[in-house]
């Protein structure tokens, strides 16, 4: 079991493999399968990304009961199809499969926790965008999903990654440095380089609040795995260009941990601060519910 990036990093350099591989030789070790057994149940995990992120984006969308979220991977679609975007039709169209996840996870359909259910879109938004850019294998796609899970245990186990704990720099900022930090191995990228990807992803949504809309993981958590994932691209290619992040990946950690424990309870998905504190967002609540709720 590796406690730090450090070691994680040092390990694959000292081996000369990839994270990924060595995620896998960690997993079949503990776990007592076989190695078939351990990629299979990864690739589980793929087809259940997969298949989120098509039922968001096809026909009318996913959407919630509530009515809070729903339909809007299917209005960024056509709008890729009808307008040339100011940010790129790359970057959208990891917006889309972010918000396409998020939207089936509003909607009570399957997703898979990366590393939470809330954080769920920020992943597959960048894999299945780099799967069609970089024309991925699939054992490209499955080695993602490896690296990802390699540094998102290491936060979980010295931080937090749950935004009751940690605020959503615990969940979509974990995810963001998970999906930017297996982006520069898919791309060809050095562990440290890895490692420099996710200091930076993690560093730049460093305080980021926990505030949902009534307590439901719909507003503004849908959008806040698009920031998730253009931040993920952005860390990887600074990190595949040369940049650093100067402050360490395992320091980066120790320093959400800390924010996450300093952080009010109001802003760790409670639902009584920030956006969910707003006028209107106690008017969703109220229309939702019926009565003055808090989510302790």
């Amino acid at each position: 079991m590796y406690a730090t990036i450090a070691e994680l990093v040092s390990a694959a350099e000292t081996a000369d493999l990839s994270l990924s591989e060595l995620m896998i030789q960690q997993e079949v070790a503990n776990s007592g399968n076989s190695r078939d057994e351990v990629w299979a149940g990864m690739e589980r995990n793929l087809e259940a990304m997969a298949a989120a992120v098509k039922r968001g984006s096809t026909g009318e969308g996913a959407f919630s009961k509530t009515g809070l979220t729903g339909g809007e991977a299917i209005k960024l679609k056509n709008y890729r199809a009808t307008h040339q975007s100011l940010s790129g039709d790359t970057m959208l169209a990891a917006v889309q499969n972010a918000i396409a996840t998020n939207e089936v996870n509003a909607a009570m359909g399957i997703v898979c926790a990366t590393p939470t259910a809330g954080a769920s879109g920020t992943l597959p938004g960048v894999l299945f965008m780099l799967e069609e850019r970089l024309n991925l294998t699939h054992e490209q796609m499955i080695r993602f999903l490896f690296t990802s899970g390699a540094l998102g245990m290491i936060i979980a186990n010295n931080a937090m990654i749950a935004g009751a704990t940690g605020g959503c720099q615990a969940e979509v900022g974990s995810a963001s440095g998970m999906a930017a930090a297996a982006a520069v191995e898919i791309a060809g990228g050095t562990p440290e380089q890895s490692a420099e990807a996710l200091a930076m992803a993690l560093s730049n949504l460093l305080g980021l609040v926990c505030d949902p809309i009534a307590g439901l993981v719909e507003l503004p958590c849908v959008k806040r795995n698009a920031i998730g994932a253009t931040n993920a691209l952005i860390s990887a290619d600074m990190a595949l260009a040369g940049l650093t992040n100067k402050i360490p990946a395992d320091e980066v950690v120790g320093a959400m941990k800390k924010i996450g424990e300093d952080m009010p309870q109001t802003l760790r998905e409670t639902g009584r601060g920030g956006l969910a504190a707003t006028p209107t967002g106690i008017k969703m609540k109220m229309r939702i519910f019926g009565q003055d709720r808090d989510f302790e």
